[in-house]
């Protein structure tokens, strides 16, 4: 709850990029910009191994409760590297989840660097899928997160603008704070220099 409103992720609701407006039916609009973020904090993820989206995932899949508590009310988790076949060829999206008041799939992209126009394309093609041959008939239809490790709004925009699936691009912050639990136990930073040299 502190690194929620040290870092003001209860302020970044309703502000994530996205086509929303020309994407979702009338009712689904205000729900849907309020249940998703611009920013996620992922102060839950451990390792040195930030760089590589295969261990952001397993972390996140480590610890859904923390993952889902992050996003928000009524998702439900469905499984990571969830794979879609098309005419014999295997796609695998990271993270699927359901959301209960939207009443849809959600799946998220997670990309370790830069928000790039491509990963829009890839989202889009996940979304097809998706609504074509894994969305029930009552069901509406599928939203997508790219969440990425930083972006640039404008680019965002551009590149989402045309699709006709509904999608956003978000961006996750690791907390650079040393827990509570452990400050005791480290020895601090000069300590550290010491013992290494």
């Amino acid at each position: 709850m502190e690194h929620q409103i040290e870092n003001n992720l209860f302020g970044k609701e309703g502000r994530l990029p996205n086509n929303f407006e020309s994407t979702l039916t009338e009712n689904l609009k205000p729900s849907a910009i309020k249940v998703f973020k611009d920013e996620y904090l992922l102060d839950f993820i451990a390792g040195d191994e930030l760089d590589d989206e295969r261990h952001i995932e397993q972390q996140v899949v480590l610890n859904i409760r923390n993952f889902i508590l992050q996003m928000g009310k009524g998702f439900c988790f469905i499984g990571n590297q969830y794979r879609i076949e098309v005419d014999g060829d295997d796609f695998f999206i990271d993270l699927l989840f359901f959301n209960r008041h939207l009443q849809c799939l959600v799946a998220f992209e997670l990309k370790k660097g830069k928000f790039k126009p491509a990963d829009a394309g890839q989202l889009n093609f996940y979304l097809n899928v998706l609504d074509e041959k894994v969305k029930l008939t009552q069901e509406n239809s599928s939203i997508g997160i790219v969440l990425c490790k930083e972006k640039n709004n404008t680019v965002v925009e551009f590149a989402i603008k045309c699709f006709d699936k509904a999608m956003g691009v978000a961006i996750y912050k690791i907390s650079q704070k040393t827990p509570a639990q452990i400050k005791g136990i480290l020895p601090d930073t000069e300590k550290l220099i010491k013992l290494l040299y």
